[in-house]
């Protein structure tokens, strides 16, 4: 008898210890993992994926208001917030409840959509600047003039901030003194952002090509020659390049060479400005029926509604596994997590669809045309709209954290009962004579 009662106890112990280890790995792991989406595209290969849960629901978290139209898309770091706005401002905000930590004003409007790294945030500008901020305070560390507007997104790698700019360059930086490294001149404007993986820089631009540039010495590797202009910022994964064209295509290319793998024609006069996404065997863009464009008026779009959809794209032959027609024309980049796809539209609204069916699971209507590209972290959405709003979408992290301690509290308090209710029914029966003991 007194054996047993050593080993429940044991048990319970083992329990207890179980659940607390569990309730570390998670709280661990998140922070390693789900709650930051920290550049554009998530990572330096411009995934666009995310181990957080999206948002199931489209509760609104909260909402804030920006002197202009928002179409940068929001980075999120160490509970934070920042993206940028036509006001000219940089803005940091809390994850949770949307209250602005600071500001930071440019000359310009602000379509580059921040990068943050090592306490560092990296913002471009139409003031043709690159700014590095403290994350903490907004406090400016330095700035480098380019010849040209900066809608291009920095991507920070190794210790080197890349983009582009309207000066037709492709800028290296040192992330930590904003040192020139390297620039490389296109023949056109370059308001693509730069994947980076294995060494190599991949990068669009409006002379109609895709470049591979060493990402050490800025030395061109390859180039790829399109039909039109390459607004789209290429993604990479296991060893080829994804991009989207202005002639209509979405480009799989070799990433060592630069030879094409495929190409997908999403329609008749649809341009793929939209970045794609990669997760498991999909490759996930956007596309608008798109007549004309002009960056000097935004709002002023002549679209085909036809060509305004969503694509799931087979990443190794390029076939077409879904598509669902939108509202208005897709230039916002889809953003993937666990088994549903988030991405905006120019109808204003953020469309939550199945990963692998395309079906629709939820919409959330803005007031405005939704160009910025969302990112997923701690259960939310977070993007912006045209109509001068960032919008939270979702649960908060304290909320997500909330559920998963309350179920390691549940886990830890039916152990503990468990092991009294043994324990007393060892101590009845040390206590009952044989014959109760027996019914027991």
């Amino acid at each position: 008898m007194d054996k047993l009662f050593r080993q429940i106890i044991a048990f319970a112990v083992f329990l207890s210890l179980l659940t607390s280890t569990s309730s570390l790995i998670i709280n661990y792991s998140e922070g390693l993992t789900q709650n930051s989406w920290p550049m554009f595209r998530h990572d330096e290969q411009h995934s666009g994926f995310s181990d957080s849960i999206g948002p199931v629901t489209n509760q609104t978290l909260w909402k804030f208001t920006t002197g202009g139209q928002v179409w940068s898309s929001p980075a999120i770091a160490d509970g934070i917030v920042y993206v940028g706005s036509f006001d000219h401002k940089i803005y940091a905000l809390n994850s949770s409840t949307g209250d602005a930590i600071w500001t930071f004003t440019t000359e310009g409007e602000v379509y580059s959509s921040p990068a943050v790294s090592d306490g560092i945030v990296y913002v471009g500008s139409f003031d043709h600047n690159v700014y590095a901020l403290n994350a903490s305070s907004g406090i400016q560390l330095w700035n480098y003039t380019t010849g040209g507007a900066v809608f291009s997104s920095p991507t920070v790698s190794n210790g080197t901030a890349f983009f582009g700019s309207d000066d037709n360059f492709i800028y290296a930086l040192n992330a930590q003194s904003g040192q020139l490294l390297w620039m490389y001149k296109t023949g056109d404007k370059v308001q693509s952002s730069a994947a980076v993986s294995d060494g190599l820089v991949y990068v669009g631009s409006n002379d109609t090509c895709v470049y591979a540039l060493n990402a050490t010495s800025g030395n061109k590797v390859w180039l790829f020659p399109t039909d039109s202009y390459v607004a789209s910022s290429p993604a990479t994964d296991g060893g080829i390049i994804y991009v989207g064209c202005f002639d209509n295509k979405t480009y799989a290319l070799n990433a060592s060479n630069g030879a094409l793998i495929w190409n997908c024609t999403t329609g008749y006069d649809i341009c793929v400005q939209s970045s794609p996404a990669v997760y498991d065997d999909l490759v996930y863009t956007g596309s608008s029926g798109l007549i004309s464009y002009s960056m000097s008026a935004p709002s002023n779009l002549n679209e085909t509604p036809s060509g305004n959809k969503i694509f799931a794209l087979n990443k190794t032959t390029g076939t077409t596994v879904w598509n669902y027609t939108t509202g208005g024309g897709v230039w916002s980049s889809p953003a993937v997590s666990s088994n549903s796809v988030y991405v905006g539209s120019g109808d204003g609204k953020l469309y939550a669809l199945n990963s692998l069916t395309g079906v629709v699971q939820w919409t959330y209507q803005t007031n405005g045309a939704i160009y910025s590209s969302p990112a997923i972290a701690s259960g939310a959405a977070y993007v912006g709209s045209s109509d001068n709003t960032v919008y939270a979408i979702g649960l908060s992290s304290q909320a997500t954290n909330s559920s998963k301690n309350s179920s390691v509290l549940i886990i830890i308090a039916v152990a503990v009962i468990v092991t009294f209710l043994a324990v007393a029914i060892l101590l009845i029966k040390r206590k009952q004579p044989k014959t109760l003991l027996s019914n027991l």
